[in-house]
């Protein structure tokens, strides 16, 4: 896996006490060490996410020994300080679970965690994760499918124009139903990057919700997932076959990639299948399946029949998620 780590500097982090705003900048990935009574350093990893009005949750992840221990904290924003508490295992040796303070403010991301008659204390800095992929020019080749300019390409299932938003970033915003391609494909690299809007209150399905259905009868989910277990209906799921090797969300309202390799399923001479679809998806950069057999369609696609050919299908689950750079390299 390839990204590029970018500290972020701390600007204006507090926008009063309603609901989170776009430019919230407690949201996100945190980096640092925490370190012990003894002298020893250990690296120390935070997942902030934004639940809605003054709430937060802190996923947080403990290097020791080259291997992660887990935890997790609440957070509430006090004046011009969004304070945590919870909890946090530092491994073996460690006497056991410590209790974790701390706070974000113009610093930064600081605090102790204190247990068995000793505390650490810890310092973590912002980090944003940008993906290699991201802006992946297409081989000559590709067919490019989306390129910002236009929806020529794109079609509603009953064949009229797709009529999506095009913004002037570039991309194009889900709305008015789902599209497919004009174009039929068989086996195929697929390369497209999506953005997921904040939606702090929503939880679930509700959150960012859109799908990349390969061949338009095999869904990708696109969710926002960030500091999330994987799961077979979280981002990067197969929806209802399968959930991701890892969870490689990066937060709301950052440019994330899709890179898929698909196989289409092979049909003998009458028409019998004689073997699945395989699929290997990876997600900003790291792989999160490889070389999946797909036994199934998953469900909303453009059939219920499998086939050898297909569109590509992007999903409208009515939240605001947009598209860009979208091409596919024919493998057959």
């Amino acid at each position: 896996m390839r990204f590029s780590l970018i500290p972020i500097v701390m600007s204006s982090l507090y926008l009063g006490a309603g609901a989170v705003l776009a430019g919230d900048s407690v949201m996100g990935e945190w980096k640092g060490k925490l370190r012990g009574d003894d002298g020893v350093e250990r690296i120390l990893e935070a997942q902030v996410v934004a639940e809605g009005g003054d709430r937060y949750r802190a996923v947080m992840r403990l290097d020791k020994d080259g291997s992660w221990t887990a935890g997790e904290s609440a957070g509430r924003r006090k004046g011009e300080t969004v304070a945590f508490s919870g909890s946090l295992n530092p491994g073996h040796g460690s006497g056991g679970v410590c209790r974790l303070q701390g706070q974000v403010d113009s610093e930064g991301f600081r605090g102790t965690c204190a247990g068995a008659g000793s505390t650490a204390r810890f310092s973590l800095t912002k980090m944003e994760r940008r993906p290699a992929s991201l802006g992946a020019k297409p081989p000559e080749e590709a067919v490019v499918l989306f390129d910002g300019t236009g929806l020529e390409s794109w079609m509603h299932r009953d064949g009229q124009p797709a009529g999506w938003k095009l913004r002037k970033d570039g991309s194009m915003e889900v709305t008015r139903g789902n599209i497919v391609t004009r174009r039929s494909f068989g086996d195929v690299r697929i390369h497209l990057e999506f953005r997921t809007p904040l939606m702090a209150e929503a939880r679930g399905q509700a959150r960012g919700n859109s799908g990349v259905y390969v061949q338009g009868r095999y869904e990708v989910q696109v969710l926002d997932s960030f500091g999330l277990e994987p799961m077979d209906n979280g981002c990067g799921g197969i929806y209802r076959i399968a959930a991701p090797r890892v969870n490689a969300s990066l937060p709301p309202l950052q440019w994330q990639t899709y890179e898929i390799i698909f196989r289409a399923p092979r049909f003998d001479s009458s028409g019998s299948k004689t073997a699945n679809a395989k699929i290997t998806v990876r997600h900003n950069g790291e792989v999160i399946h490889l070389n999946r057999e797909l036994p199934r369609l998953t469900p909303g696609g453009v059939s219920n029949e499998e086939s050898e050919r297909g569109p590509l299908l992007l999903q409208d689950h009515r939240d605001s998620v947009q598209y860009r750079n979208i091409w596919v390299l024919p493998l057959d």
